[in-house]
């Protein structure tokens, strides 16, 4: 099974559309950095990701050592997302990403790195869930005062799920 690691800005965007707890349906393993972990996620719901099937991975001296490259050279990042992309590069896994610094970086680094996205793109191909309710939550993240998200992508699949009774 594909494993996913994540950045935190993925799951806001999923929490904010409600569709985090589906997300573990589809078929992929979902990770993070033990660093990201404890800083950003743990008091946030983190039981809870954990319960669903969020794998907390502990840094090795190697992912330690990489990330540490990444915070000194790349100043756009944070420190638990170069933990991330040290562990997505590491290990071959897939990012997610929504900070446009670390999806940078990710190509640099020849790390295949999708965002949120695509992971709406994945609950609509594996039908977890009904195209109302992803047009619906998907028009809940774009509304938000703080989305980054690209209007025209938003728009397009907006199209993709709108239901035909609209």
């Amino acid at each position: 099974m594909q494993v996913l690691v994540s950045d935190t800005s993925v799951f806001i965007d999923l929490e904010r559309a409600g569709l985090v707890e589906i997300c573990f349906t589809l078929p992929y393993r979902f990770a993070v950095p033990d660093v990201m972990y404890e800083r950003e996620l743990k008091d946030y719901g983190g039981p809870e990701l954990i319960r669903w099937g969020l794998k907390v991975v502990k840094s090795s001296d190697r992912i330690t050592a990489l990330a540490t490259q990444y915070a000194r050279t790349v100043k756009s990042i944070s420190v638990p997302d170069a933990f991330a992309i040290a562990l997505a590069k590491s290990h071959g896994w897939q990012l997610l990403a929504g900070d446009g610094g670390l999806r940078n970086l990710a190509v640099a680094e020849q790390v295949d790195c999708h965002g949120v996205l695509w992971v709406f793109d994945q609950l609509h191909l594996t039908k977890s869930v009904r195209s109302r309710l992803l047009h619906d939550a998907l028009t809940v993240v774009s509304e938000h005062p703080r989305c980054r998200l690209p209007r025209r992508e938003i728009q397009k699949r907006l199209k993709i799920y709108q239901p035909a009774d609209r």
